[in-house]
């Protein structure tokens, strides 16, 4: 059994929820699939399990609700305003935030706050919803869930899946029966935070199919379908979903000045749309689009953040990364992980980006690169965490 943890008032939090007297099952499945608008990568892994669900024969009723929507204005501003200002102005003071509340001495001032925040919103899915199953794609939900599961006296399957690489203290939700990690490495670490290895499985992180079935498509080909030259390198620079990727005009003059011609696809966070050149590099500005599969799929290079999402679809299709100026903290162990298994390089300084996108362009140094992403990719990872939540409901 779990050791109690503190509650919002300084008690100690209820055992988790470790029964499911759930119905026989219907014939379709109730689910309230959990996001959270802290960059597009929660939505993104919540969309594939959707489709890997209904692909694999289940009758899907979903609601996919942002757990950011549960907030009052205030609230919102407090939360999402403060993270997006420590990540465009003061990165070190999330990095700081991040270290302080990945230890089990965080203040139960914070942590007691999961499982209030936002009750409002999630009492209401809840009660219209009446779900089998409530799986989050972040993790202070899954408090919240709990909370509401208590409140009203109802049951239902509370499953996390976990999008970076290394488990932070808040990804170890003692509330969940059922916690999907992407690699051996994070099942070990929920160890540590004293997770029963029962309520623990490796999944990877969800992605859409699109990604798997672009594996060992023809590059040149894909070039020549969205106008991109096939005899240069062609890098699509990662900035998150937000567009608030600080290092991206830094980025973009390295990339002019690598000696050699190139052609450099910048997606979210594109001030202005079009193609032009400045030095080396053919810049193509596209701004959202919904063919960034493919582009990724024809590019040689990944050149900025290390999301989890973006790792885990460029790792499926066996694009190495150069990694700058990462989000302090989750990025950062992101990065650490893709370097440790040969998967990708990181430039600590601006100075590092020019030299180390020289070498991981080198044809034998981008084999080797590409070799280790390949290695740690899970491109099933949307169907292995569809079959863990319905083997853990009794459907499989």
């Amino acid at each position: 059994m779990r050791e109690d943890s503190q509650d919002a008032v300084g008690g100690t939090r209820e055992q988790p929820h470790t029964s499911h007297n759930v119905p026989s099952p219907s014939p379709e499945l109730r689910a309230l699939i959990l996001s959270a608008s802290f960059g597009s990568g929660h939505h993104q892994a919540n969309d594939a399990l959707d489709r890997a669900l209904r692909a694999a024969g289940v009758r899907l009723d979903a609601r996919h609700a942002d757990f950011i929507s549960y907030l009052n204005p205030l609230e919102r501003a407090v939360t999402v305003g403060t993270y997006s200002a420590w990540l465009r102005y003061a990165p070190g003071m999330y990095r700081a935030f991040y270290e302080w509340t990945d230890q089990e001495t965080e203040p139960r001032e914070l942590t007691g706050t999961f499982g209030w925040l936002g009750l409002r919103g999630m009492l209401r899915d809840v009660r219209e919803v009446r779900p089998e199953v409530v799986v989050s794609s972040f993790p202070t939900p899954v408090a919240l869930a709990h909370t509401a599961r208590t409140r009203l006296g109802t049951d239902f399957l509370n499953a996390l899946v976990v999008t970076d690489y290394r488990i932070h203290h808040h990804w170890a939700r003692p509330e969940a029966e059922l916690l999907m990690v992407p690699t051996e490495e994070a099942r070990e670490q929920m160890g540590r935070w004293r997770i029963p290895e029962a309520d623990v499985t490796v999944t990877g992180i969800p992605i859409s199919p699109r990604f798997r079935e672009l594996i060992g498509s023809d590059r040149a080909a894909l070039r020549e379908r969205h106008g991109l030259r096939a005899d240069e390198p062609l890098i699509l620079v990662s900035g998150g979903g937000t567009g608030t990727y600080r290092a991206l005009g830094r980025v973009l003059a390295e990339l002019a000045n690598l000696g050699r011609r190139v052609q450099v696809l910048v997606l979210a966070g594109a001030r202005r749309r079009g193609v032009w050149r400045t030095g080396g590099a053919t810049i193509h500005a596209l701004g959202f689009t919904r063919d960034f599969p493919e582009l990724l799929a024809a590019s040689d290079l990944v050149v900025g953040k290390a999301g989890g999402l973006t790792v885990a679809e460029a790792t499926t299709l066996g694009v190495p990364l150069v990694i700058h100026d990462p989000i302090p903290g989750q990025e950062e162990h992101n990065a650490d992980y893709l370097v440790r298994h040969g998967a990708a390089l990181w430039a600590k300084g601006v100075a590092d980006v020019r030299p180390a996108v020289l070498r991981a362009l080198d044809p034998d140094e981008h084999a080797r690169l590409s070799g280790g992403a390949t290695a740690v990719s899970i491109p099933d990872a949307a169907d292995r965490v569809a079959c863990a939540l319905l083997r853990k409901l009794g459907r499989l």
